[in-house]
């Protein structure tokens, strides 16, 4: 199905599914399974134990993690990459390997559909292990998993198209012609609490490194949207139980980043509907540009937590360039700048400032007499210190 083939509303989250799938290859196998996608992120595992499987020291270092944090390290998944599992049509045995943190051997069944891997069910290789027969009835099954990963696959790709065209389309009747289009695709999924998250920048637009949304929290939709000259940022729509329950966005922004560690992510506030989605992309990617410009802020920021990044992110980039401050801001007085603003963060107090930058009262008094004199502001009034403090913040944006 293409970017721009129909859209069925009768679309369901597979999460349920792949956990019951899951379960009934465990009682199959008689050992406990795991399932991930093809990016070696947990999607779910198996309720069946065995008494030794109990006990927590049976399991290897590979395996704990992958439970504890939903997701493999990039050279744990190399490491088995190599034994041939994403050319492989059937299970695959791999042996212990003590040194790589694999203490137990593992039998890997990947999950195909129509030829294309894109997951792989995982179970420990405990003496007598599965049999032929066994294994042959849980690709069965792996191949419906197959079905419904793909199934994702193509809804969040199809929604990508209707999530974009919301986001960048102009205010007014554009705009609502593309919720319109995007309600539509989602069917009464639409009506519910949602917020918008912003990752930037994004590293690829590629569609084939598109994050997975079953492993993201409440994730519906995701795209990826033009960033300044030559970036661009992810996008992602997550449904929400509450307006005001953020926890999931927030959860799925810190998984996003771990794609792209150089990335900040903003997350907007929560709304009912999809109505004003773009006043809440607009917030998301303030919020993360305020997290680029402001490290404390991030590196996952929430609208309302940015403060004065709320109103500094609605104005022009030009108005960082007032001519008042203009002298100031060049590299040559970027000591000067920085005491300026942590004078104005510290509310003025000198004492508190010149302890910040573990400078001498009287350096920091002579400092800022140079600032009053490049800017022609005079510090001790109260309009000339917000204007020198707006202009310095904005121009990290």
């Amino acid at each position: 199905m293409g970017e721009n083939a129909p859209v069925t509303s009768d679309y369901r989250d597979h999460r349920g599914d792949y956990q019951e799938l899951v379960d009934e290859l465990s009682e199959l196998l008689g050992a406990p399974a795991t399932l991930e996608n093809r990016d070696f992120e947990l999607l779910a595992f198996g309720a069946y134990a065995s008494e030794d499987e109990l006990d927590e020291s049976a399991l290897d270092p590979v395996r704990t993690r992958s439970i504890l944090t939903r997701r493999s390290t990039a050279a744990v998944r190399s490491w088995f990459e190599g034994f041939g599992i994403t050319r492989a049509t059937g299970p695959v045995r791999i042996p212990p390997t003590p040194e790589a943190g694999v203490h137990r051997g593992r039998v890997c069944l990947p999950v195909r559909h129509r030829g294309v891997v894109l997951g792989y069910v995982w179970l420990l290789d405990d003496d007598p292990g599965p049999s032929d027969t066994q294994l042959a009835s849980a690709m069965e099954v792996t191949a419906r998993i197959g079905a419904l990963l793909a199934d994702d696959a193509r809804h969040g790709a199809d929604l990508t198209r209707e999530l974009r065209a919301v986001l960048t389309a102009q205010p007014g009747w554009p705009r609502e012609m593309a919720v319109a289009e995007l309600r539509t695709a989602l069917g009464t999924r639409a009506d519910g609490p949602h917020t918008v998250v912003c990752v930037t920048p994004w590293p690829s637009a590629d569609p084939d490194d598109a994050p997975s949304l079953s492993t993201l929290p409440g994730a519906t939709a995701w795209c990826t949207v033009p960033w300044g000259a030559a970036s661009r940022s992810l996008a992602l729509l997550v449904r929400l139980r509450s307006a005001d329950a953020l926890a999931p966005a927030a959860s799925a922004a810190a998984r996003l980043r771990e794609r792209a560690p150089e990335a900040a992510a903003g997350v907007a506030a929560g709304r009912v509907g999809l109505a004003e989605l773009g006043a809440a992309w607009e917030e998301a990617s303030a919020s993360a540009r305020a997290a680029l410009a402001e490290p404390r802020l991030g590196p996952v920021a929430l609208w309302a937590s940015i403060g004065p990044y709320r109103l500094l992110t609605s104005l022009p980039p030009a108005s960082a360039q007032d001519p008042a401050v203009r002298a100031l801001a060049s590299p040559a007085h970027h000591e000067l700048a920085r005491t300026a603003e942590v004078y104005l963060d510290c509310a003025g107090q000198a004492g508190r400032t010149a302890a910040e930058l573990g400078i001498h009262r009287q350096t920091l008094y002579y400092r800022l007499s140079r600032v009053e004199q490049l800017t022609g502001l005079d510090l001790d009034d109260g309009e000339d210190r917000l204007l020198l403090h707006m202009t310095l913040k904005a121009s990290r944006l």
